[in-house]
């Protein structure tokens, strides 16, 4: 649902660069960070300041990203940009489509689809004091210790902006200013599009460039001013991979911080990874080396990790999860789980139940107090409370052409190696023993049990295996019993 209309005219994100410094056949702004797209946090940004319309320009891979973006946000308006190059281009179409729909007036915002640590309250800052000065071009800036590449902000005696330098064309003293445009701008939107039609490509790249709207907006009388941040990772892009690592890093650095000030204690926030998208509660703990995606939520008290690697998993209060990798299941409060668990999606753990090592789950409920300890599968299974499942014990739910499903009941007692052939239903109270394969329904308070009576051939060893270790053993034991001299009644006294 789109949040009720309180701020600027629109917001204009321009989305069409091909990204070839990604080397990659995915777009670069469909690049994750977080456990966003670094569109899908420009998006985020630009819906919390917001607008009455929003507008992304596209053209690379223009089917994929559109189709991202509709499922991101379905009510923003999608333009494509022509074959005319440049940024001044890309928010002309935006401009142009959003005339089409209704008139655009008052303030129009300009930003990136790749600057994925951006934040809406830097944005609202940009569009209030754009609108409290009534400038007619507001510049976001960033100071940076090292301006190397970047265009340096020039200003006036009164502090306005009189124009933007590039790199490559300033003077010496001019480097030294450490200001620089990010390329995020409030426009006033009649400004902006009187100055669009008039901005040419007669440059050395044949581009029309947004910032020449600056110039033209000072000719025209119109104030251009700027809104300085220190925080230079807020209008970072990524344009290769080093780039979006180092963005991803800063971003999880950030989050982790939020969620230790927001009373999550995280014992090792260097090995510690939280996506944007994850919930935690006051007096959670995490432990080294844990990665948590997605639509993870974790209640208070839970404890998890060291090792573990959650995505959309949802763990109850004061469960414990310990090196556990696990997406797409729910685990009850005080349940504990692991250590060397897989949870595969629809794995429900009732509260207080257990999931112990080296087990692996899939598509299975298990109810309130039931143990499934250790060295098991349980796959397209339901087991009631209070149920233990022995060691090494599996549900065979796989015919090589269908699943089936098991059904185990509340306080039941398995034996070690019990295995479920699936389709089977267990009743409650019911007993296996070790090594029991289930083919038929177990009644309630039954006892299963499927072993051959044991029969141990004796010699077999000797007889078939001469020379090896075994037979020489097996002899070595023999000829020691035939010496060992019969036990006597004085013997047992």
């Amino acid at each position: 649902m789109i949040p009720e209309n309180t701020g600027p005219a629109a917001v204009i994100v321009l989305a069409a660069g091909a990204g070839t410094r990604m080397k990659s056949r995915t777009p670069k702004i469909l690049h994750e960070i977080g456990g966003r797209s670094m569109v899908g946090h420009a998006l985020l940004a630009a819906r919390s300041i917001n607008p009455a319309r929003l507008a992304l320009v596209v053209r690379h891979e223009r089917d994929l990203v559109a189709r991202h973006l509709n499922q991101l946000d379905p009510e923003a308006l999608i333009v494509d940009q022509d074959d005319v190059p440049g940024t001044g281009r890309a928010v002309e179409v935006a401009v142009q489509a959003l005339d089409a729909q209704e008139k655009l007036a008052g303030t129009v915002v300009v930003t990136y689809g790749d600057v994925p640590l951006l934040t809406g309250s830097l944005l609202a800052d940009l569009v209030a004091t754009h609108e409290r000065e009534a400038n007619a071009v507001t510049v976001l800036t960033a100071l940076l210790d090292d301006a190397t590449g970047y265009g340096r902000i020039l200003r006036g005696d009164d502090s306005s902006v009189t124009g933007i330098r590039e790199h490559k064309d300033a003077t010496e003293t001019e480097r030294l200013i450490r200001e620089v445009n990010s390329g995020i701008y409030a426009f006033d939107a009649d400004v902006l599009r009187d100055a669009l039609v008039h901005i040419t490509t007669d440059n050395s790249q044949g581009e029309k460039y947004l910032t020449d709207v600056l110039g033209l907006a000072r000719q025209s009388g119109g104030r251009v001013a700027a809104v300085v941040t220190e925080d230079r990772w807020q209008v970072e892009g990524a344009n290769d991979r080093v780039q979006l690592s180092a963005l991803g890093a800063e971003l999880n650095r950030r989050t982790v911080e939020a969620w230790m000030r927001a009373g999550v204690t995280v014992v090792d926030p260097a090995t510690t990874w939280i996506d944007s998208t994850v919930a935690l509660d006051e007096d959670v703990r995490i432990l080294p080396n844990t990665q948590l995606h997605g639509a993870t939520t974790v209640a208070r008290d839970a404890v998890v990790g060291p090792d573990s690697t959650l995505t959309d998993v949802r763990i109850g209060e004061g469960a414990k999860v310990t090196r556990t990798h696990g997406s797409g299941a729910v685990i009850g409060a005080d349940a504990a789980v692991g250590p060397f668990t897989y949870l595969r999606p629809g794995t429900v753990l009732g509260d207080t139940g257990k999931i112990g090592a080296f087990y692996e789950t899939k598509n299975v409920t298990i109810g309130r107090g039931s143990k499934l300890s250790h060295l098991g599968y349980a796959g397209d299974a339901e087991i009631g409370e209070d149920t233990n499942i022995g060691c090494g014990n599996i549900t065979a739910n796989y015919d090589g052409e269908k699943k089936h499903r098991t059904v185990i009941g509340s306080g039941v007692r398995t034996g070690s190696n019990t295995v479920f052939v699936a389709p089977v239903t267990v009743g409650d109270g019911a007993y296996s023993g070790a090594g029991a394969v289930i083919r038929k329904d177990v009644p309630a308070g039954a006892l299963v049990v499927s072993v051959a009576a044991q029969r141990n051939n004796e010699g077999w060893v000797v007889a078939n295996r001469p020379g090896s270790r075994s037979a020489e053993l097996a002899q070595a034991a023999a000829s020691d019993s035939s010496h060992t001299p019969a036990s006597t009644e004085e013997d047992q006294r």
